[in-house]
């Protein structure tokens, strides 16, 4: 079963200042944003819609996880194919866990030239002591608690992604 965290019409307000926020952030920086897919497509194109600036938009697939848990390994599935060289870069991804794949994807695109690399989640999850993570989110919407999360972009086993509202599983 899955209960609803936060419901759509929760999450367009959060978008929608979120972008304002990044909006004036990068006014006047040549911006390249990365959507690391796939769950970061359905957040991706709301906050991008709302960001009034020019940008050039590319997606990156890249995954850490198998059978929903991480590998300790960056597999690149399909590159970018605009240059970040010289150029501001916002990653979005769909969930901040570990911070394993937002950290390499990150040194990915410093290596590649880019200027600066800032991220921003949807969620940021809060992880126990034992778990530190290896990198933050410079933006999140919403923290969220170490449960299993799905809807809006996040899935298990590539179901749920399609859902409006961002829940968790809990076997009842």
């Amino acid at each position: 079963m899955i209960h609803i965290l936060f419901d759509e019409q929760e999450i367009q307000e959060r978008v929608h200042k979120l972008a304002s926020e990044i909006q004036d952030f990068y006014r006047g920086k040549p911006l390249s944003v990365i959507v690391l897919l796939n769950g970061g497509m359905l957040f991706a194109s709301d906050l991008i819609r709302q960001i009034n600036l020019p940008m050039y938009v590319d997606s990156f697939a890249v995954s850490s996880y198998a059978d929903n848990q991480s590998t300790g390994k960056l597999q690149i599935r399909s590159n970018i194919k605009l240059s970040v060289k010289e150029r501001h870069v916002l990653i979005l991804d769909d969930i901040l866990d570990t911070g394993f794949t937002l950290q390499k994807t990150k040194q990915h695109f410093r290596n590649a030239g880019a200027v600066d690399v800032r991220s921003c989640v949807l969620l940021d999850k809060i992880l126990p002591p034992e778990k530190k993570k290896q990198e933050i989110s410079e933006w999140h919407c919403f923290q969220v608690p170490d449960c299993y999360i799905v809807g809006y972009g996040l899935d298990s086993n590539e179901l749920y992604r399609n859902l409006p509202y961002i829940g968790y599983v809990k076997n009842d």
